[in-house]
């Protein structure tokens, strides 16, 4: 689920290029070739002309494997679909109900909808006085961040290092991946389901007894960011709550705190411009409402247009902003980051900023320990090291393929996944996908990764959703990995899978096949098939054209093993992008 609250329909861009590609293939429907979006059912790849039916360009070395038959097309098995769903234990009953619950409280109004009372923002004093949350929330000893790119990333470097210094932390992040309680971490760990459900329901009743059409009941991110205050203010050994703002920073649900010990701005760009605005300047004012008098601040190297809108709200405060460098590697002594990706240099360098001023504030400097000068204290590195965040420059080698093979080591599949969804993250994201597939080899975990000569393929798996702008996305994502040598032989399109629970339920879709609307994944392939792919691939080919839209995301990844199986000899890299719905359902089937 979003932050801020809604999974609501958008406008989406104007009208699209048409598919022109020989080599591209959609799902249409097979009752009657002819009949156009946007309701689809009842799908089986078909060429857009007549082309050879495969959605990989064959190489002249081995040629690849024809897409499923299509009557398995033209199922949508509800084990297959909830087998999506069985990554985690078994929820309980009550667990589902609370998950239910929560579902019933997102809105299926626009966000900027000012008239969706539940979203209002004076609201949200009621909602704390409610639940008698004032106090406690004063008493927190906060380190609050906003941004567009790297607030989760910078969060969870700052909650890492302070509990290695020792303090027993909460972390509030948005969005969660594949369970709800993702969003509220506890030293580290995700909440357990009995906390979680003992507290959802004292703040649900509260609520549900003194709310009405006055004061309806908080919309989804709200609520959540209500419970988060429950939790960490009644945990009576958290030491520190570090809080990701869901959207923008001013009317955030996080902003009802008053008196963080220190704030912090992350990278800036374009996003959520229906609510934010149209420039940087408008967009870095709402992440500028965080900062408070008398709060340290600090943020990282912004655009000229931003920065100036930052420097100018922070000097009516009185508050001195600072801007921190990238973290200088050598500081960590020879250990790696714990979030992947040249850019997490950025994110950590706000993060130790953030720790040492939470540490100083809270007259705690006496707990850090400095071996050189030129290094950060032990506590500091062992918390960068072992920083950990799903769905961001994450590695997952598909290890059911592996079982099958007999392989201990190499994986034949193995998917590179990172939530990005705006241009400049999509541009970060393709430069970190060029850096890990281009090194000799990459160690993690049992993953030994060869050389990317060794006849590997790229394959692109994305999806967004429709308030984001796929011509804006997709050509900074293809010119940047084509810039350094990087061509996708195939691009797929998927409809989240999350669209039969956005909660995270373990619950199985709908027994009965439901229409499903590939609208807009059709769009996204038109767009794809529209950028010009002038580069060719390593078999020689122009195959970065090729193309499909999959049905679901379970029959994408079924034909990827398929392929992958069929082609022993080859490694399949899937760079997984978009959306972090998309990204959290693919490790929700992939770990099983």
């Amino acid at each position: 689920m979003r932050a801020g609250g809604g999974a609501s329909p958008r406008p989406r861009p104007a009208p699209l290029p048409a598919a022109t590609s020989a080599t591209a293939t959609l799902l249409v429907p097979a009752a009657s070739v002819a009949m156009p979006p946007p309701r689809l059912a009842h799908l089986l790849l078909l060429p857009l002309r007549a082309a050879a039916l495969h959605p990989l360009a064959p190489s002249p070395r081995r040629p690849l494997p024809r897409p499923l038959h299509p009557p398995l097309l033209l199922l949508l098995p509800r084990a297959m679909a909830g087998a999506a769903h069985a990554g985690v234990a078994a929820a309980s009953a009550e667990y589902e109900e609370v998950l239910g619950c929560l579902g019933s409280l997102i809105t299926q109004k626009v966000r900027a909808d000012t008239g969706n009372r539940g979203n209002q923002w004076e609201l949200m004093a009621k909602y704390v006085q409610i639940l008698e949350l004032e106090e406690p929330i004063a008493h927190l000893k906060v380190v609050h961040v906003a941004g567009t790119k790297g607030k989760g990333s910078t969060c969870t470097f700052a909650e890492s290092i302070l509990r290695s210094c020792g303090f027993r932390t909460g972390l509030f992040t948005s969005p969660h991946l594949m369970d709800v309680r993702e969003r509220f971490r506890l030293d580290g760990l995700d909440i357990s389901e009995d906390k979680f459900i003992r507290y959802f329901w004292w703040c649900w009743n509260k609520l549900k007894e003194k709310t009405g059409d006055d004061v309806p009941m908080p919309a989804y991110f709200r609520f959540l960011a209500l419970l988060a205050f429950k939790i960490f203010s009644d945990e009576k050994q958290v030491d520190v709550a570090v809080l990701e703002v869901g959207l923008g920073g001013k009317y955030d649900a996080t902003n009802v705190v008053r008196a963080p010990v220190v704030c912090g701005i992350s990278s800036l760009g374009y996003d959520h411009m229906e609510i934010l605005g149209n420039t940087l300047g408008e967009i870095a004012g709402e992440k500028a409402g965080i900062l408070k008098k008398g709060v340290p601040a600090y943020t990282v190297p912004q655009p000229e247009e931003a920065m100036s809108v930052l420097m100018r709200r922070a000097s009516e405060l009185g508050v001195s902003l600072q801007v921190v460098q990238p973290l200088d590697p050598q500081k960590l002594e020879d250990q790696p980051l714990g979030l992947h990706g040249e850019h997490q240099y950025m994110n950590a360098g706000l993060a130790v900023a953030l720790a040492n001023t939470w540490l100083e504030k809270q007259g705690h400097l006496d707990r850090i320990h400095v071996k050189h000068s030129d290094t950060l204290p032990h506590q500091f590195i062992k918390g960068l090291s072992s920083a950990h965040l799903q769905g961001r420059a994450q590695i997952v080698p598909d290890l059911q393929l592996n079982s099958e093979n007999g392989k201990d080591g190499n994986s034949s599949l193995v998917f590179y996944l990172d939530g990005a969804h705006s241009p400049e993250s999509m541009e970060t994201c393709a430069r970190w996908f060029v850096h890990v597939t281009n090194n000799d080899r990459i160690q993690l975990g049992s993953l030994k990764q060869p050389h990317a000569d060794r006849n590997s393929r790229k394959i692109l798996l994305f999806n967004c959703m429709t308030v984001r702008d796929p011509q804006r996305l997709l050509p900074r994502l293809l010119d940047t990995c084509a810039q350094n040598g990087i061509h996708f032989e195939q691009a797929l399109f998927v409809p989240n899978q999350s669209q039969y629970n956005k909660l995270g339920s373990l619950a199985s879709p709908p027994s009965e096949r439901e229409e499903i609307d590939l609208s807009w994944q059709l769009s996204l392939q038109r767009v794809w098939e529209s950028l010009p792919h002038n580069n060719e691939g390593p078999n020689g080919a122009n195959s970065s054209r090729a193309s499909s839209v999959f049905e679901s995301l379970p029959l994408a990844i079924q034909w990827l093993r398929e392929t992958a199986q069929q082609n022993k000899t080859t490694q399949f890299q899937v760079l997984v992008t978009g959306s972090l719905h998309l990204v959290g359902d693919v490790l929700r089937l992939l770990k099983k």
